[in-house]
């Protein structure tokens, strides 16, 4: 990224950049559709401010990504119980629940796969940390690997529209799922 330096006036913009590419992948459905010409239209801003903030859309993509595994990965504590796990699983869905518009707009586009498989990594590596030790299964990895799939299958159905179920019946479900597999 080019700005080191946020000011409040650097963060409005570059947060307006990432709410018109959200709408744009929104629209497009591919990364690769979405022009920096037809971005700057949409925002209302210069080329030349665009091009202080980013290089290009892939970027403004990447950037995106990691303010979202930020903010849903911002509890950097570590898990130590299967209590832990299931207060990091409310911790997620109230993220997911704070960011709704946000994530629908996003997760709507192919390309959110890879970045929903870096979450579905960090997340998986947290669990298995944490019942790596209390869990002595030689299927530990596997389970989790089923479960974390589950779980992200159902996460893009639901921002999708593909679900009838909310994010309360799904965060239920997950509980549950978690102390049937790991139980």
């Amino acid at each position: 990224m080019k700005v080191q330096c946020l000011n409040s006036s650097s963060i409005k913009t570059r947060n307006l950049i990432k709410k018109t590419f959200a709408e744009l992948i929104n629209e497009k459905k591919q990364l690769d559709k979405i022009t920096v010409t037809e971005l700057v239209q949409k925002a209302k801003l210069t080329r030349s401010t665009f091009y202080t903030h980013y290089d290009n859309i892939y970027e403004v993509a990447h950037d995106y990504q990691l303010q979202t595994i930020e903010l849903l990965c911002s509890q950097d504590l570590k898990l130590y119980s299967k209590e832990d796990i299931k207060d990091y699983f409310d911790n997620i869905i109230q993220c997911l629940k704070n960011n709704e518009k946000t994530y629908k707009l996003l997760l709507s586009a192919d390309e959110s796969l890879l970045f929903l498989e870096k979450l579905k990594k960090i997340a998986s590596q947290k669990i298995y940390d944490a019942l790596k030790t209390e869990y002595m299964d030689k299927y530990l990895e596997l389970n989790i690997s089923f479960f974390m799939n589950g779980i992200l299958m159902e996460v893009i159905k639901y921002f999708r529209n593909e679900s009838t179920y909310s994010l309360d019946e799904l965060l239920l479900n997950m509980k549950k799922w978690f102390d049937k597999i790991f139980n």
